[in-house]
């Protein structure tokens, strides 16, 4: 996860929504008679899920400034 930053997991969440509305629109298209097909959309939502998940971590991670908090409970019956 070094090297990861919140910035970095942003850029890519876009690149992949980006990613996901182009091939929304057209898979497969042809330029002056040749074919291109886009990727695969279930492979794109797939990474869609992950730079979200990790954009969401690494905001919680930001406004929790890195610690989780833990509280411990004793139950007692009086």
């Amino acid at each position: 996860m070094a090297g990861i930053t919140l910035e970095v997991a942003k850029k890519h969440l876009d690149m992949w929504l980006e990613a996901e509305s182009q091939v929304a629109i057209n898979q497969a298209y042809t330029i002056g008679g040749k074919s291109f097909t886009r990727a695969n959309l279930s492979e794109i939502r797939n990474q869609v899920k992950y730079w979200s998940n990790k954009v969401a971590e690494l905001e919680n991670i930001a406004k929790n400034k890195g610690r989780n908090r833990v509280y411990r409970i004793v139950p007692r019956d009086l």
